[in-house]
């Protein structure tokens, strides 16, 4: 008698959305800086959005990929003062080629600014796979929900964490492992803001932690290095991390 294994059932995820999207969104960045290359390749771009889209069972896909590309010139115009603010704030910056290309930064504030627009247009999913591409590639983790001003500079890079529901003003300036985040991390306050709200002209330093959707850093305000905030910032503030460095001369 043949003997039949059980057979589990279990939903259907499409795992294979990630080579999708990863293609798509290379894609997208590429078209957006490259006026030669959107005209080649423009229209293959449109079918994977169409086809991603259809995967996730997102109706009217024509019609959102529309109103998409009507952004893509605003898009633009912020990328470009995000460019701006990096060669200006960055003394080893030494043309705007160079940012467009070489800084991770900057590309992860692309991807952030092309999948804000598809979460503003309420698209599941696709703006969060967008946004964990950019993290894999950049090690910077912005949530396409955030917020973000303009002339945006991320130095380095490596380890920043900006929340969903974070609001980041005008020129502003953040370096690597800042993580902007929530106090608390329980289920039932999804609906709520749990992510702090930087105003406009402030640095934070490598390293900072800033958290709670209370929490406001003052313009013009200075985070030093490794600071840890809970609690809001006045504007015209320099915040440090008290320490003390000991140094021993070794017995020989």
């Amino acid at each position: 008698m043949k003997r039949t294994e059980p057979v589990m059932s279990f939903k259907n995820y499409k795992m294979c959305l990630h080579d999708a999207v990863e293609s798509f969104t290379r894609q997208l960045v590429n078209g957006l800086f490259d006026a030669e290359y959107f005209a080649e390749k423009g229209e293959n771009t449109k079918e994977k959005f169409i086809k991603i889209l259809e995967r996730l069972a997102v109706k009217n896909a024509e019609l959102i990929w529309g109103q998409f590309q009507e952004s893509f010139t605003e898009i633009r115009l912020q990328l470009d003062s995000d460019a701006a603010a990096a060669l200006n704030n960055d003394p080893a910056a030494k043309s705007l080629e160079e940012v467009y290309l070489a800084y991770p930064g900057f590309y992860a504030i692309s991807v952030y600014r092309l999948s804000n627009k598809l979460f503003q247009l309420n698209i599941p999913v696709l703006p969060r796979m967008m946004s964990e591409f950019a993290h894999s590639t950049t090690g910077t983790d912005i949530h396409p929900g955030a917020t973000i001003g303009n002339s945006f500079f991320i130095d380095h890079a490596t380890g920043i964490v900006i929340g969903e529901s974070a609001i980041i003003k005008d020129h502003v300036k953040i370096f690597q492992g800042v993580t902007l985040g929530g106090i608390s991390v329980k289920k039932s306050l999804t609906s709520t803001k749990r992510h702090p709200t930087i105003e406009s002209n402030v640095t934070i330093y490598a390293n900072a932690t800033i958290l709670g959707g209370d929490v406001v850093v003052g313009a013009n305000s200075v985070v030093g290095a490794n600071v840890c905030i809970t609690a809001s910032v006045p504007e015209n503030s320099v915040v440090t991390a008290h320490s003390e460095n000991k140094i021993f001369q070794k017995k020989s």
